[in-house]
């Protein structure tokens, strides 16, 4: 899960309804003073938090009725033969040394294929250093995430143990998550590229500060919100690949690609939970989907900060669009994707009039969304080039 990404972005922030204003801080601030290198950017970023202008409020469903509750538990069956078969056995899984210099080697040839990878990863550019950095730190965090899903009522993990398939799927999701932070984590610190003792400290503190979530949480907004941020770094891994490849790095191209398979796989599962809540519940359904998009998709490594520069997302973000690796433009189109996945056009069967407003306005969302993208994408060419220093990069200057 990104960034997460990824997952990754935003300078813009819905403020009252009707009007859009640039979010140039964190939502959260630690204690800590900003270095005297810090720059504050204000140049527009992609959104991260790109709901439009709400109308009026629609039905609450912040606390799942207990026959929602029951309704959830009752998928368990369904769970365990449509979405644990997403799942793969560890002993049939890759493992983050299948693509690491092999430490059990004598040390020469050991030492060798270090010195191998330093050689492809000398051309990595620092831009590329930088959105790569950002993954990782967003993947390290899985144990937030694993959290996250269990606040969920009627899917939540009620023993840290339980042989539900909920719960299975849980853990087995996490389990498979951690793999790729693991993965990233080392063949940076292999590379030399990066400062590790920044990458470490900015993991340290987004785990320890949390995640930016919708207030009100439900399962049914949970749900959503994963839907959401698999399909998005299947997306951002899968650019960074390509990018890993044409910069010099097959092997690196390889991992990236292999991340994102497996984020396809949790996206499609995620896709289709969803899709079944849609069938049994179609106004709870569409009504989740509608709170958790006027709240916001906020990436989750949205809190993330270096104990010096509180604007680290944002230049994370400012990086990721320059690259190309996640845009205004993919908020946009994975929406679209999932009001065609889940067929939420014609969706039918409401036993609620608002459910029929929650389902006009995400369906008019990404039309909304590509209005605001015209609109900054005029703005931004206004601006000048501005100029960051980043530590995962020893601070090296730059441009965007």
């Amino acid at each position: 899960m990104q960034n997460s990404h990824i997952l990754s972005n935003s300078l813009l922030h819905l403020s009252s309804p009707g009007k859009w204003q640039n979010l140039t801080k964190y939502q959260f601030k630690p204690k800590i003073p900003v270095s005297s290198s810090t720059t504050r950017f204000r140049r527009l970023s992609v959104s991260s938090v790109a709901a439009p202008p709400a109308s009026r409020p629609i039905t609450n469903t912040s606390t799942l009725s207990p026959e929602v509750v029951e309704l959830l538990k009752s998928l368990q069956g369904w769970v365990g033969e449509n979405i644990l078969p997403f799942l793969k056995p560890a002993e049939k899984s890759w493992q983050p040394h299948d693509f690491l210099p092999d430490s059990s080697l004598p040390s020469d040839e050991f030492v060798e294929q270090v010195l191998a990878l330093r050689e492809r990863t000398a051309e990595l550019l620092d831009d590329y250093l930088v959105v790569l950095v950002g993954d990782l730190i967003t993947e390290e965090a899985v144990s937030t995430y694993m959290s996250y899903l269990n606040r969920l009522e009627g899917i939540k993990d009620q023993t840290g143990a339980s042989p539900d398939p909920w719960s299975v799927w849980i853990r087995s999701w996490t389990a498979e998550e951690n793999r790729h932070g693991d993965l990233l984590n080392k063949y940076l610190y292999l590379s030399g590229r990066v400062n590790m003792p920044m990458i470490e400290r900015t993991i340290h503190n987004l785990i320890s500060t949390g995640m930016s979530e919708p207030s009100n949480l439900t399962s049914y907004k949970g749900l959503v919100y994963t839907s959401f941020q698999e399909r998005a770094t299947f997306i951002t891994h899968g650019r960074t690949a390509h990018l890993a490849k044409q910069r010099g790095d097959p092997m690196l191209g390889c991992i990236c690609g292999t991340i994102a398979a497996d984020e396809k796989r949790h996206e499609n599962a995620y896709q289709k939970m969803v899709e079944k809540i849609l069938e049994v519940d179609p106004t709870g359904g569409i009504q989740g989907i509608a709170e958790m998009l006027r709240q916001n998709i906020t990436m989750p490594a949205f809190l993330m900060h270096d104990s010096e520069n509180l604007d680290l997302f944002n230049n994370f973000s400012l990086v990721t669009q320059k690259l190309g690796v996640y845009t205004i433009t993919d908020y946009a189109d994975i929406l679209e994707f999932l009001i065609k996945r889940w067929k939420l056009e014609k969706l039918v069967g409401f036993n609620d009039g608002k459910a029929q407003e929650a389902q006009d306005f995400v369906c008019g969302l990404p039309r909304k969304i590509r209005r605001l993208q015209e609109r900054a994408e005029e703005r931004a060419k206004k601006m000048k080039p501005q100029t960051m220093r980043i530590s995962w990069i020893f601070n090296r200057e730059l441009t965007v």
